[in-house]
């Protein structure tokens, strides 16, 4: 561990040698990272590399960033059999602080607008349109901001539909952003779900501050009502989680009823689909960058 145990982040990073940086990336995820970032031997910032794309240089390193209180020697045998490594790659902890976190994120997130009238805007700053929908967020333990395209595509589609007495599900809610979303954009009732406790307070919290804290159920996956089924579910979270619980998901969506899956690589795309072709019929993908939006229709039994 660190010598600084106090210190509100923890970052871990793994030199990209025997793994691509793109698999570096998806364990890290799956082990509870918030945020990952590549950079060179001389730590100078890039965006990410396409999938199949040749990284731009010889020896790449993948950060990862969690919580103060994340377990990094547990966390380490995770990214060992995520990986399928017989040794875990070469990595480095480090710590951040999140003053400084923090003002980085702020001094670059602005009012965002996704479709025609939602926008996702910071508590410091004034609304440009005031004629739109608006919800206030800040950056915070739990990420989901509207700055990643995956959020952004499930975000466009919410805003596009008619929600007007709808019920939705939005199953790993992160942020809360899109749970909000829905509420704001007319859903009767919206139930927001995620095993991280921290993203669970995140998501109340920022309900409250939108003023939609009425109308959003929070709640662990296990916890929501057995028999419960909704018009709309929203999944963004990553393609190796959506084809493990395809069946649950599944159960969850009426007949006729849409679901919402995002948090996939293009190249990951059909192999999500097929989990759900049983009871799905899909659109058109929609994409943005390497990231993909799926859209189902669930059939009749």
């Amino acid at each position: 561990m660190s010598d600084d145990a106090t210190a509100p982040w923890l970052q871990l990073t793994l030199e990209a040698i025997d793994h691509s940086p793109e698999q570096l990336e998806d364990a890290l995820l799956q082990a509870g990272a918030l945020a990952v970032t590549l950079e060179d031997a001389g730590d100078q910032p890039v965006l990410e590399p396409g999938p199949g794309e040749t990284p731009l240089w010889s020896q790449t390193r993948v950060t990862g960033l969690f919580d103060a209180h994340t377990d990094i020697e547990v966390t380490k045998k995770q990214l060992q059999r995520f990986l399928h490594a017989p040794i875990l790659p070469e990595c480095r902890l480090t710590t951040l602080e999140e003053r400084d976190w923090v003002r980085a994120w702020m001094d670059n997130f602005h009012p965002m607008r996704f479709g025609q009238r939602l926008w996702i805007c910071p508590t410091c700053q004034t609304p440009p349109d005031p004629t739109g929908i608006h919800i206030r967020l800040d950056p915070g333990l739990a990420f989901g901001t509207g700055t990643h395209p995956t959020t952004a595509l499930c975000l466009e589609w919410l805003e596009g539909r008619e929600l007007a007495n709808r019920t939705v599900l939005d199953y790993g809610c992160g942020s809360g952003i899109l749970a909000i979303a829905a509420a704001k954009l007319g859903a009767r009732r919206v139930w927001a779900v995620d095993i991280d406790p921290q993203a669970l307070l995140a998501s109340d919290a920022n309900a409250a501050e939108n003023e939609v804290e009425d109308h959003i159920e929070l709640s662990h996956p296990t916890e929501l009502p057995g028999a419960l089924t909704v018009d709309i579910l929203v999944a963004n979270i990553l393609a190796g989680v959506l084809v493990r619980l395809a069946p649950e998901l599944a159960r969850r969506v009426k007949p006729g009823g849409h679901l919402v899956l995002s948090g996939i690589l293009a190249q990951h795309a059909d192999a999500v689909q097929m989990a759900f072709a049983h009871d799905f019929a899909f659109g058109p993908l929609q994409q943005r960058e390497d990231w993909v939006l799926l859209d189902g229709v669930r059939r009749s039994p």
